[in-house]
């Protein structure tokens, strides 16, 4: 199939592009570049434009099969104070894109989804049926588009695979992609940042909470087994499987203090680390239920968590943009 990667040329598109090449897919990337780098996209057809720019994405969507959709805004705190530039392109640019869709008779969407639509769940490990209550903008922009696919679903035929991911982290195998964003904001890289002096000692928000170690517990999911879960959904709706929602994590928890003991363990560094105060709407523990993704999907995350420091390590050292602070 001609897929095309919407966002591809950000941190998990540019990943799921190589996983989709992998599993003999044809791929075209569509970014605006506003948060993505042209070389994630390199080796892959680029279009540069915004999914706003339904003329552009029209002329786009005619030639291919399937969108895979990355291109939203991700930050949770930044949501807060800028809803309106979250509801603008995660709503009405999900929207945009959504019609474009439909107007040019494509009928399969896999969505980037996340955890955040379910906000402070009840209980852990959360499973699809915990009830959906987002807590910032970002989690709510997210949920407006699963219920549009739901709607366009029933009411167009447009089948779609909801996917809610977990912490992403980790970098390609081959260090020639990874995570690379501006601020960072994610534990493992800035925790790697930390080690190398290339950023201020490293905040641990809240050691009271309810957890073992009193540090937050989190799923995290290598960023190679979320793009082969795309695919396997990709290939799901291929085969004329129904429109679905799956969570995507590993089933299991780590806490902050756990990522940091296993970053100085890979790097052989200490981690400068400072204790701050808990940030509001933090819950200390995120733990999916992946039960329904293995069952539907046949896919299971594989790599471990010293995988995702180790890449993530090894894609710092490689890339010119990074690699000087680091070694």
């Amino acid at each position: 199939m001609v897929v095309l990667v919407v966002g591809g040329a950000g941190y998990i598109g540019s990943h799921a592009a190589r996983a989709l090449r992998r599993d003999g897919h044809e791929v075209v990337i569509y970014d605006n570049l506003s948060t993505g780098h042209s070389f994630l996209a390199n080796g892959f057809p680029l279009v540069v434009g915004d999914i706003a720019d339904t003329g552009k994405l029209a002329a786009s969507l005619r030639k291919v099969d399937a969108v895979m959709h990355f291109a939203a805004h991700s930050y949770v705190g930044e949501s807060v104070q800028n809803p309106r530039k979250y509801f603008r392109n995660n709503v009405e640019g999900g929207l945009a894109l959504l019609n474009t869709c439909l107007e040019c008779g494509v009928g399969r969407f896999i969505f980037s989804s996340t955890c955040a639509v379910y906000g402070v769940p009840d209980k852990v490990p959360m499973s699809e049926q915990t009830r959906r209550q987002p807590v910032n903008p970002y989690g709510m922009s997210k949920l407006f588009l699963e219920h549009a696919l739901e709607s366009y679903d029933r009411a167009h035929g447009l089948r779609f695979a909801s996917l809610r991911y977990f912490n992403a982290a980790g970098a390609d195998e081959s260090g020639e992609i990874g995570e690379l964003h501006d601020p960072e904001t994610h534990l493992i890289p800035s925790a790697l940042l930390a080690t190398a002096q290339a950023r201020p000692a490293l905040d641990v928000f809240g050691t009271d909470y309810p957890t073992p170690d009193g540090t937050c517990i989190r799923d995290y999911i290598h960023v190679t087994d979320l793009a082969e879960a795309h695919v396997a959904a990709l290939n799901y709706l291929a085969n004329g499987g129904a429109s679905l929602t799956v969570n995507l994590g590993t089933g299991r928890g780590y806490s902050v203090k756990e990522v940091l003991a296993v970053t100085e363990g890979v790097t052989g560094r200490k981690v400068p680390t400072r204790m701050a105060s808990r940030r509001a709407g933090d819950p200390p523990t995120l733990v999916a239920d992946p039960a329904a993704a293995q069952k539907v999907l046949q896919w299971k995350a594989k790599r471990s968590l010293q995988d995702m420091v180790g890449t993530a390590w090894t894609w710092m050292q490689r890339k010119p943009q990074v690699s000087a602070s680091v070694k």
